[in-house]
């Protein structure tokens, strides 16, 4: 999701608008919403899908890989928890438990309905497998400490309709939001819990149904509102009408909005192009949908789960109450009692009731007798092999389940979060601190103006105390495995050795009964019991007996566990790797050694006896039916959890095959040539082999090829075309190499690839092959993509049609499916990077210094530019073509009026196409670009604000000038969406229209049409066409295109290139200038260029482009060391490979110690050599002098300055881009980079992973870094990101309902795809953090401080998680929560983040960031707040340097940033120089905004005051020295009135860009009739922008300034 903006919260704020939503406007736009919230639905027909991929799926534990891929039974569940525990964690304030029966209203209500589904739901119940359901609960019996009994139905959650499965003091957790607005009776367990570890290969892929209610039609009568809903079926017909009728007024309401995001409502990434991504406007337009919901009502049953309470009773705990619902399966309950603090150290039981052992599978309704209150006991049951080791593993996961050793090791999809340690405690159970008691003082190196950068701080909590306790020294497999013959035969399973803390040694032997002590040592084998004997059924009753120190430590390490957020122990999707670790202790872990060393390296144990089928499991996901939204879910989610497992299992190969662990299937060739096959995933090195690509660029070219295919297998797979089946795609970069990994086409690997290729080429367009059904299936694609399709000839002579490159593949299978592969040249070629034989560039863009000669030629264009091209040409088609019609029939009025003859009218028209073809190419090219960079722009502000005044219609009567109209650009001011209108209506009649009459007005129009088509080089004469052909330029290939078109093409594919150069990388400028972007590091920067369609090879051309710019430099710094990087990146990867692997460490240190020491010279540490064993005398010790062998390795002869040479070098021929220094630290000190965050950046980009200490970057005599600090090098992974469409379709929708002023609809909307984003994500995903981060702005917005907390508390751990401790994300994050915090009252807590996020930013991207004034002016408020002046001073000093730098010291946010400054000031008693900055700020305002603006009285008013208070300061001084003359002039004391909280907040939600807007209701009703009057006229709404934001009474709704006031006001 491009989910920039903030958001709201969840359902327990909406029960108030559900009851109101009656009138004709609020009732409108839940369409989307309504039509689709089945999404509750869904479970339907699950199992049917189950069949196909269950048992490949099966593996697949959600992304939150078991450890070691172990199956649910295996254990594991101790240390991570399940999704839904993660998801109720802070239960959000305001709803209480409902009492457990459901309110009778509300069970006739659904018994009546019932009775209609009655039969569907028994069919549907069978077949639904509840394991997702369970997880809710699952959390629910994990009120750990209290055995609450919370109820899992929630009856009357205020609306009376609410059934949440999971207790209802979750309901508001984020994974738990209700679904939306008046539908808001159908609260769905949106976590489909795939506990952790839990999910059982029956239970992988259900999703639970909980709809209390068939819901009717969804278009139209689920909107109706709940009053409604009550009456008898018989209104329903009367319902639909008013329906009918209320939608029209939506669409009034709306239209406007909606048009000018009509653009991008195709769904560009998601390749369902016709889906529609504002929700509301289009379905409605279409009336079939009424009949096509009566069909599809049939496919959504739903079922209404009633929850009740069990109690369990296990041997020497306590019993506890569950809640549990009826579809949950027996096996979540086990998982939940593995997790619980008193009956986590069972694995092996059985669950019974009456006696009778329950099936782990079965669903809870299908048990006989089971029933509230039923009593369910836990049986021990007899160890096998298997389920001792699992215990075994399950103990050890308990011991380490609280330290970070996996996460600084990148394993087990672990990370870091920080943030409990950072606010010492959960920030929801911390009371209030007043003010006074505040600790404010920050330490030293957050303070402005300091130049210490320490790195310790960025790993806080690493202290003693924060260790977790160790409970044994050892505990590990014991030497004497298996257990001999004689003693299977006494039932021995396995034997154990133990060290406790005590140091006393133990061999346990486990057998079926459970584990106890042998009499076995070391040395000898003595398998008898020792005495006294000692059985225990569980591990750990066992340890705790023999030794106290365990007994004592386990309770803690439990109750550390337990005091845990879920959210810190979830696993994440992919792994996230830590740059920096400090030196951590290296344990004996038995378990660890077997599974890096075991044969069964790359099998999963939970699929009996075989690897995954990768490509089967990829595939059949994707083949999932997709119809109805539960579908579409269940089929996400799949693939989604297949993807994130083959990410894990192709990373781990790929680091196998570089480390020498993977025997390759050509082992004869030299290693460079070597193919791998491990765990059914072929891996191939970036190396060109057999010249493949030599006439390309060789290694270089083989170099990115990978990444190249890896973006069109992106593309492909967005588009979706169904039976176009794409390979699974990794590549990942380790130690130097680039490998790249796939899952495997069946049948591939026995036949040659000539015989198996049907279409495409296989020698790079000499013979080519073509294939009906891949034709079909690729131009089907290739329509969303932009291909066109072309005709090439091949060897043999024969005319090829393709639509591809011709590189690309195709090949059936042998399970019959169609799959493509080498799709490399998806895209057209980059032009201004090609050397062109017989054709030149443009003339503009050759003056650029184009085309630059670059390495290899596989430089292909972005889709997002692709994307932009298209959209811009179709926009200056559109109001060319419109604008030339209108003048058609104005003449054609005129004409009519003077009753000439219609030839004299026409002759003018039809030479003006003449004259401007005629018109030089270049001359028309750059007017072109011109416009669409004017096109664009406006483009853009229209969709932005909605603005859409431009529309000139008064030009009907204007005299046409027929000279020039091309040229001269007011046709460009025509609004693009009456544009579209005139030339669809033109178009219609001219295809439509035979008329006699009308047939010469029509010729006209065509021709109007064909110049138009013309001025945009479409392809096709007399209509848009802007498609290409991506072999125009490839070498090799004859083309079977007349010259006349085949010039078209390759003209269409400069003009492309030539608008990234001209208009693209303008406006990325422009966005920065507008402070619509402001990336804080490289990637964010690369993230930004990306999004526009820019590559990084144009990184030269935008750092020059941003280095005139003032307000710019810092972004300016960012990228040119982001170009050193770069280039350094691209020299550490040929450096790498040069480095012996004895010698990795000391290679890398040197390095660094090159690239950013200040040494001159710096020694190569730590490589001192082995030598090897001489003799008897010096056998094996190190000796002092290395042999004198030959000379030294390659890489010891790097120096500092030889490395620079190289990196200017690089810059100049990759990127054309002159350094102007002449080492490292002129270009630092130039242009204010630090070298911690250069270091940062340049480990994060090679998957480097340094020793966390404080580096002495400035030493001259000492190297900075030394082979210890190298702790790590991590692979770095490219993948694609499976979407989930829908949740991003309701986002969108949300936030355009929210930018026009619905604020508690789009909060439903959000809240709605926050469900969905779970459903298919899971607990844990970077978007589901950025929707949490909006919900909970919007809770914020509405009032609802407490729950604004909640949300962004698990937003700020959700990104430590998934995106990094110190990623910009998280540190937007943290300052979010500071304000919450502030806002209830938490003052320290609220400093202690903005420290904290502070800190972070300096540490990525230094002082002079914008980021960074908006935290210092945060800062410099709260310390304001609790009557820290001085230190407030400091702060607020700092802000308005960077602000008056960035922004300009005449700009709003500058006289802000001065208002605040004078406030402190005056504190202090200097009211001099606060009068100095408040006059400042009114002549700010003053000239801005004029004297009237309530901004502008308001600072007068503030200079009286303070002018006062001056004065009266200057009495009392002068009595002071009357009375006194000859003491030294004191202060009196000042009784300064300390700023009430109220006025703080509001400052703040100024500096952070949070309006609230106060609109009456007379002003809604005015706009309104505005808006139906001018629709009917098509004309632009004035003051659309300040009227948009409150279409709802009175309704506080956010404005996201993204600054100040005054702009919005």
């Amino acid at each position: 999701m491009a989910l920039g903006s903030e958001v709201n919260d969840e359902n327990s704020t909406k029960n108030t608008s559900l009851k109101v939503k009656n009138g004709s406007a609020s009732n409108n736009v839940k369409d989307k919403s309504g039509s689709e919230n089945v999404i509750k639905a869904d479970k339907v027909e699950v199992t049917k899908m189950k069949k196909n991929i269950s048992v490949k799926t099966a593996g697949s534990n959600g992304h939150a890989r078991t450890p070691n891929g172990r199956a649910d039974d295996e254990g594991g569940g101790s240390a991570r928890v399940s999704y839904a525990a993660a998801a109720r964690k802070p239960t959000s304030p305001g709803t209480n438990p409902a009492p457990f029966p459901m309110p009778t209203e509300t069970t006739q209500k659904s018994k009546s309905n019932n009775e209609k589904t009655q039969t569907n739901s028994n069919k549907s119940n069978s077949n639904l497998n509840g394991a997702e359901r369970i997880f809710s609960d699952s959390s629910d019996l994990k009120d750990e400490k209290s055995h609450t009994k919370e109820q899992i139905v929630n009856g009357t959650n205020k609306s009376h309709e609410t059934i949440v499965n999971g207790d209802a003091k979750k309901e508001n957790s984020d994974c738990d939001i209700s679904s939306s607005s008046d539908n808001g009776k159908v609260v769905s367990n949106g976590i489909n819990s795939d506990s952790d570890d839990s999910k059982s290969s029956k239970s992988d892929e259900g999703h639970d149904v909980v709809l209390p209610k068939v819901c009717p039609k969804k278009n139209s009568e689920s909107r109706v509102s709940d009053k409604k809903k009550e009456s008898k079926k018989t209104k329903a017909a009367a319902d639909k009408s008013n329906e009918s009728e209320k939608k029209v007024t939506v669409i009034v309401t709306d239209k406007k909005e909606e048009d000018s995001k009509a653009s991008d409502a195709t769904e560009k990434v998601n390749g369902e192009c016709n889906k529609v991504v504002n929700g509301d406007k289009d379905r409605e337009s279409t009336p079939s949908e009424d009949g096509d919901d009566k069909k599809r009502d049939a496919e959504v049953v739903f079922i209404q789960d009633m929850g009740f309470t069990v109690k369990i009773v296990s041997p020497g705990a306590e019993p506890l109450d569950i809640q549990v619902l009826s579809m949950e399966l027996v096996q979540e309950i086990h998982q939940v009692l593995m997790d619980r603090e008193d009956t986590c150290h069972r694995t092996c039981f059985s669950l019974q009731l009456d006696g009778v052992t329950l099936d782990n599978f079965a669903e809870l309704k299908n048990i006989e007798g089971l029933k509230e209150g039923s009593v369910i006991k836990v049986v021990e049951e007899p160890y096998t092999m298997r389920e001792a080791r699992i215990h075994v593993r399950h103990v050890r996961d308990l011991l380490k389940s609280i330290d970070y050793t996996d996460a600084y090791a990148g394993q087990e999809c672990s990370s870091l979060a920080f943030l409990n340690v950072i606010t010492q405690g959960d920030i929801l159970e911390k009371k209030k601190s007043r003010p006074e008691s505040v600790d404010c003082t920050p330490p030293d190196y957050i303070m402005p103006g300091s130049t210490e950068r320490p790195l310790l701080p960025l790993h806080p909590g690493l202290t003693k105390e924060n260790k977790a306790p160790q409970c044994l020294k050892v505990l590990t497999t014991s030497g004497w495995n298996p257990p001999p013959g004689p003693r299977k035969m006494c039932g021995d399973l396995l034997y154990l050795h133990v060290v406790t803390l005590e140091d006393r040694h133990f061999h346990i032997t486990a057998c079926p009964r459970g584990f106890y002590l042998n009499q076995s040592t070391e040395e000898v084998f003595n398998p008898r019991p020792s005495t006294p004997s000692l059985l225990c059924h569980s591990l750990i009753e066992l340890l705790s007996i023999v030794s106290p120190a365990f007994k004592r430590n386990f309770a803690l390490v439990q109750k550390k566990r337990m005091q845990k957020h879920p959210f810190e122990r979830v696993a994440t999707p992919y792994q996230v790797y830590q740059w920096a670790s400090p030196m951590l202790d290296h344990t004996v872990d038995a378990i660890r050694a077997e599974d890096t060393f075991s044969s069964k390296l790359g099998y999963e144990e939970h699929i009996p006896g075989q690897t995954r089928d990768w490509n089967e499991e990829l595939q059949t996901t994707r083949e999932l039916p997709r119809g109805t939204l539960p579908e579409r879910l269940l089929r996400e989610r799949a693939i989604f959890k297949v993807h994130s497992d083959f990410v894990a299992a192709a990373t781990r190969g790929a680091m196998a095959v570089v480390d020498g662990n993977v025997m390759a299937i050509n082992p004869g060739e030299e290693p460079k040539m070597q193919m791998f096959i491990w765990n059914n995933i072929f891996f191939s090195l970036g190396f060109d082999v057999r010249d493949h690509y030599k006439d390309l660029g060789g290694d270089a070219a083989a170099f990115v090829a990978p990444r190249n295919d890896l973006q069109g297998v992106r593309v492909y797979s967005a588009v979706d075309t169904p039976g176009l089946h794409t390979l699974g795609t990794v590549v990942v970069d380790y130690r130097g190499y680039r490998v790249t990994a796939q899952s495997i086409i069946p049948g591939i690997l026995e036949k040659e690839q000539e015989q198996s290729v049907v279409y495409g080429s296989i020698d790079f367009g000499t013979t080519v092959l073509s294939h009906p059904k891949y034709m079909e299936l690729l131009s089907k694609a290739g329509q969303q993509l932009k291909i066109m399709p072309h005709s090439v000839t091949s060897a043999n002579g024969e005319t090829v049609e393709l639509c591809s490159s011709v590189e690309c593949k195709g090949i059936i299978g042998n399970d019959g499916r169609h799959y493509i592969l080498d799709l490399l040249r998806t895209f057209p070629p980059d032009v201004n990077f090609l050397q062109l034989e017989d054709d030149e560039l443009r003339e503009d863009i050759k003056a650029m210094g184009f085309p630059i000669i670059h390495k290899h030629k596989l430089c292909c264009l972005r889709q997002e530019l692709v994307d932009s091209f298209v959209e811009a040409r179709y926009f200056m088609f559109i109001r060319y073509a419109a604008f030339h019609l209108q003048q058609l029939s104005a003449k054609r009025q005129r004409d009519s009026g003077d009753a000439k003859p219609i030839e004299a009218g026409k002759e003018p028209e039809d030479k003006e196409p003449a004259k401007e073809t005629k018109e030089p190419e270049s001359k028309r090219d750059k007017k072109s670009q011109e416009k669409e960079a004017k096109d664009k722009k406006k483009d853009k502000k229209e969709k932005e604000s909605a603005k859409k005044e431009e529309v000139k219609v008064e030009k009907d009567g204007e005299k046409p000038k027929e000279d020039d109209l091309l040229l001269n650009e007011n046709y460009s001011d025509i609004d693009t969406d009456v544009a579209k209108k005139i030339v669809e209506s033109i178009t219609d009649s001219i295809c439509g229209d035979k008329d006699k009459e009308e047939s010469d007005t029509g010729g006209r129009s065509r021709a109007v049409v064909a110049a138009a088509a013309r001025a945009v080089s479409s392809l096709k004469e007399s209509e848009f066409d802007v498609r290409f052909n991506p072999d125009v330029y490839s070498a090799g290939i004859r083309h079977a295109a007349p010259p006349g078109s085949l010039a078209r093409q390759r003209h269409l594919v400069k003009e492309a290139a030539a608008f990234l150069l001209t208009t693209q990388i303008p406006a990325f400028v422009r966005e920065c200038l507008e402070q619509q972007a402001a990336p804080m590091d490289g990637s964010g920067l690369a993230e930004a260029l990306h999004a526009r369609g820019i590559n990084m090879r144009y990184l030269g051309r935008v750092a020059a482009a941003l280095k005139p710019v003032a307000a710019l430099q810092y972004l300016h710094a960012i990228a040119v060391g982001e170009l050193v990087l770069r280039a350094a990146k691209h020299l550490y990867t040929a450096y790498l490979q040069g480095c012996e692997p004895m010698c990795i460490g000391s290679g890398v240190a040197h390095f660094l110690n090159c690239l950013l020491g200040l040494c001159a010279a710096p020694g190569v540490s730590g490589a001192a050599t082995l030598a090897p064993a001489r003799g008897r005398g010096g056998r094996g010790r190190r000796t002092r002098r290395p042999a004198p062998a030959g000379p030294l390795p390659e890489w010891q002869n790097l120096t500092p300055k030889a490395l620079f040479a190289q990196i200017k070098q690089e810059l100049k021929a990759y990127w054309g881009y002159e350094l102007a220094a002449d080492n490292m630290d002129n270009i630092i000190e130039k242009h204010g980079l630090q070298k911690i965050s250069l270091l940062r950046s340049f480990a994060l980009k090679v998957g480097l992973q340094i020793m966390l200490r404080e580096y002495d970057f400035d030493s001259k005599n000492k190297a900075t870094f030394s082979s210890a600090d190298i702790m790590n090098i991590f692979p770095v992974v490219k993948h694609i990101n499976p979407r989930a469409s829908d949740a991003y379709n309701f986002y969108t929708t949300g936030q355009n309902k929210i930018q026009a002023g619905s604020v508690s609809e789009g909060h439903e909307l959000i809240a709605e795809a926050l469900n969905l984003l779970n459903n298919v994500y899971g607990a844990m995903h970077g978007e589901i953090a950025q929707c949490l981060r909006m919900v909970a702005r919007l809770c914020y917005v509405t009032g609802e401080h407490r729950d604004a907390m909640a949300y962004q508390q698990k937003a700020v751990l959700m990104s430590e998680r998934v995106n990094g401790i110190d990623h910009p994300y998280t540190i937007t994050e943290y300052s979010h929560l500071a304000l919450y915090c502030f806002a209830n009252g938490q003052v320290s807590t609220a400093l202690k983040l903005l420290y904290r996020a502070r800190y972070l930013a300096l540490l990525v991207c230094g002082e002079n960031h914008p980021e960074m004034a908006l935290l210092d002016s945060n800062i410099a408020l709260i310390l304001h707040a609790v009557g820290e002046y001085e230190l407030s001073l400091r702060f607020v000093e700092r802000a308005l340097s960077v602000t008056s730098a960035v922004h300009g010291a005449r700009s709003l946010k500058a006289a802000v940033a001065r208002h605040l400054l004078a406030r402190t000031l005056s504190c202090l008693g200097d009211f001099r120089a606060a009068l100095t900055h408040e006059k400042e700020t009114y002549s700010i305002y003053k000239q801005l905004l004029g004297e009237k603006h309530e901004k502008t009285r308001e600072s007068s008013e503030c200079l009286r005051h303070l002018t006062t208070q001056a004065v009266v300061l200057q009495k009392r001084l002068a009595e002071a020295y009357a009375r006194a003359p000859h003491q030294p002039p004191q202060h009196p004391p000042l009784h300064i009135q300390p700023p009430g909280m109220a006025s703080v907040i509001d400052m703040l939600n100024l500096i952070n860009g949070i309006l609230f807007v106060q609109i009456s209701p007379q002003d809604i009703e005015q706009f309104k009739a505005e808006i139906e009057k001018r629709q009917l006229k098509d004309l632009p709404i004035p003051g659309l922008a300040e009227l948009s934001t409150g279409k709802e009474k009175a309704e506080k709704t956010e404005l996201n300034a993204g600054g100040d006031a005054s702009t919005e006001s």
